[in-house]
C-alpha cells in the first residue's frame, strides 16, 4: 500500500516539476493543478487505508498515545502538569475520540478552563515553545485547525475527559501523528477575541505542558475505557443516593 502511494506521489512531483518549467503561458493554472493532484492523492490514500480497515488489516482501528510533561520553559509559579492523552480513530475519515487524563493543577485552578491544541512540530527538546504554531495545513483561521480541541475544565486539581467528534486525523496527508499536543495556561476564546492572535491561537496563553503524538496498541485505550466505565458507574450511584 505504501509503495503504491509513493508511486503516485512521485508522479505528482514529476508533473509539478514539468509545470514549473513550462513558462509558455504566463498566469497559467499551475496552483490549481497541484491542488487537484493533492486531492487525488488524498483520495487514493483514504481508499487504500479504508480497504485495510474494512478487511481488518493494518488499517483497522488506529490508536495513539501522548505522555504529557511540563514545559521546560514555564515559570516556577505555574502548575506542573503531567498525564496522558489518547486518541482513537475507527476508520479513515472518521472523527477522533480522545481520553485526556491530566493532573498537577492547584486548588485555585478548580473550575477554570484550559485550552488544548495540536501544534505543528513534535519537538519538545527545548520546552513546549519549540512545538511551533498551531498545526494548520489548510491555512484556515482558528478554531478550524485540525487539533483545535477547545476548552477542558479542571476539577479537584485534575482534568479528565472523554470526548468524541474531534476534528483531526491519525492517517492521511494531514495526520497529527508526530506532532505535539499542547496544554495552555488560559482559556481558548474560540476566535472571538477580535484580534489577530484570536484567529491564530485563541489567545490561550502560555504553554504549560506538551507531548508528541505516537502510534500505540489498543491496550492504553482499553484501560482508560475501563476507568471511564467505572467513573460513570460511581456517578450514577452517587446520583441515586442523592435522590
Amino acid at each position: 500500500m505504501l509503495a503504491l502511494l509513493c508511486s503516485f506521489l512521485l508522479l505528482a512531483a514529476r508533473a509539478s516539476t514539468d509545470m514549473d518549467t513550462d513558462t509558455a503561458e504566463p498566469g497559467s493554472n499551475t496552483a490549481e493543478q497541484i491542488r487537484d493532484m493533492h486531492v487525488k492523492v488524498t483520495e487514493i490514500w483514504q481508499a487504500l487505508t479504508h480497504r485495510g480497515a474494512r478487511d481488518g488489516g493494518p488499517g483497522a482501528d488506529l490508536y495513539t498515545a501522548c505522555s504529557v510533561q511540563p514545559s521546560a520553559s514555564i515559570g516556577a509559579a505555574q502548575p506542573r502538569v503531567t498525564g496522558l492523552v489518547l486518541f482513537r480513530q475507527l476508520a479513515p475519515g472518521a472523527k477522533l475520540e480522545a481520553f485526556l487524563d491530566l493532573e498537577g493543577f492547584t486548588a485555585e485552578h478548580n473550575g477554570s478552563a484550559r485550552a488544548i491544541h495540536v501544534h505543528q512540530f513534535g519537538d519538545v527538546s527545548q520546552g513546549c515553545e519549540a512545538t511551533g504554531p498551531h498545526y494548520n495545513p489548510l491555512g484556515v483561521p482558528h478554531p478550524q485547525h485540525p487539533g483545535d480541541f477547545g476548552n477542558f475544565w479542571v476539577r479537584d486539581g485534575s482534568l479528565w475527559k472523554y470526548r468524541t467528534g474531534l476534528n483531526a486525523s491519525l492517517v492521511g496527508p494531514h495526520s497529527i501523528v508526530g506532532r505535539a499536543v499542547v496544554v495552555h495556561a488560559g482559556q481558548d476564546d474560540l476566535g472571538r477575541g477580535g484580534d489577530q492572535a484570536s484567529v491564530e491561537n485563541g489567545n490561550a496563553g502560555p504553554r504549560l505542558a506538551c507531548c508528541v503524538v505516537g502510534v500505540c496498541g489498543p491496550e492504553p485505550w482499553a484501560r482508560q475505557a475501563q476507568k471511564h466505565a467505572e467513573r460513570k458507574k460511581r456517578w450514577r450511584e452517587n446520583e441515586c443516593k442523592a435522590a
